[in-house]
């Protein structure tokens, strides 16, 4: 006899929901600090060796802002979900490898955290409350009959 403690969907999609939220705040919140200390980001990513600081930072504050946003609000979530996951990777391994210092062995391993989120995040999608959700009902409603789409009285 097997027993499965299986969540109602209500539950299931809040679940998503919060989880989505509290996954984008950091990288809404750190592409938008980039975005408006251009300057400054530009010149810690030229400090610590990347090449062409001005490009860097621009794939960094659209990765990381419109990453964000588009988890934030269910927005090919899958998609966005595998780029912020080798994002966070990348970052990792770029930006965090100094183990001699615990705060980067805390950002390593928060940015390994985080990687394992975000696959959980595209292998089960977004939940019901997304705008993934939202544009799947209108394609399939636009898809049927007309006759299929009437409500019965």
């Amino acid at each position: 006899m097997t027993m499965t403690l299986e969540m109602p969907n209500t539950t299931r999609d809040v679940g998503a929901l919060i989880g989505r939220v509290l996954m984008s705040v950091i990288f809404i919140s750190g592409g938008y600090g980039k975005l408006i200390a251009a300057g400054g980001t530009q010149a810690y990513f030229a400090k610590i060796g990347l090449p062409v600081p001005v490009i860097a930072w621009l794939v960094t504050v659209i990765v990381e802002l419109v990453g964000g946003l588009a988890l934030l609000i269910g927005f090919q979530t899958r998609l966005a979900a595998l780029v912020l996951a080798v994002w966070c990777i990348a970052t990792a391994l770029v930006a965090h490898t100094n183990f001699a210092d615990p705060n980067m062995r805390i950002h390593f391993m928060k940015n390994i955290a985080m990687t394992g989120g975000f696959i959980f995040v595209a292998l089960y999608g977004a939940g019901a409350y997304a705008v993934d959700r939202v544009l799947e009902r209108s394609r399939l409603g636009a898809s049927r009959p007309a006759a299929e789409a009437r409500p019965k009285r």
